[in-house]
């Protein structure tokens, strides 16, 4: 979707119901969204389509064999990153039209290249309590989408 507001981006996804959840996401809030390969589950898989419920008729929804490929269909847009890792916090970022919010996999995270690949100012925090180690795929992507869709007026919601 080339009007997208937001790209969502999971690297080698690993649980079909965290996708299928963010595919319903991104028809909500009219973000496109963009699958890293490999995927750890068919894109046909029954627990994907019942998170998904009939919501995938309604996401862009593109699949890539690796990272790079995207970027290099995609040159023009900002890859904001949102990992442990991050530096600063989510609600803190300037978010803009196209940028592309790229998470890593439920047991991985994003891979030490991909983070190197980013501007430092662009890997993002979500905060936890002292201890924590990580939220939910499909819950740390609905509360970036929402930030950044919000800091966009919600454009195209009615």
């Amino acid at each position: 979707m080339a009007d997208s507001p937001l790209h969502v981006v999971l690297c080698e996804p690993e649980i079909p119901p965290n996708t299928g959840n963010i595919i319903r996401l991104c028809a909500n809030t009219g973000s496109a969204l963009h699958l890293i390969e490999p995927l750890g589950f068919e894109f046909d898989d029954a627990r994907l389509r019942r998170a998904g419920l009939d919501y995938r008729e309604f996401a862009d929804v593109q699949i890539w064999s690796d990272l790079q490929a995207y970027r290099e269909r995609h040159p023009q847009r900002r890859m904001i990153a949102i990992e442990t890792s991050g530096v600063q916090h989510y609600t803190t970022y300037h978010y803009r039209s196209g940028d592309s919010l790229v998470f890593g996999s439920e047991t991985r995270g994003l891979a030490a290249e991909v983070l190197a690949s980013i501007p430092d100012g662009a890997v993002l925090k979500l905060p936890m309590v002292s201890g924590s180690r990580s939220l939910n795929l499909s819950n740390a992507a609905a509360i970036v989408v929402y930030e950044a869709w919000r800091q966009l007026e919600f454009a195209g919601a009615e």
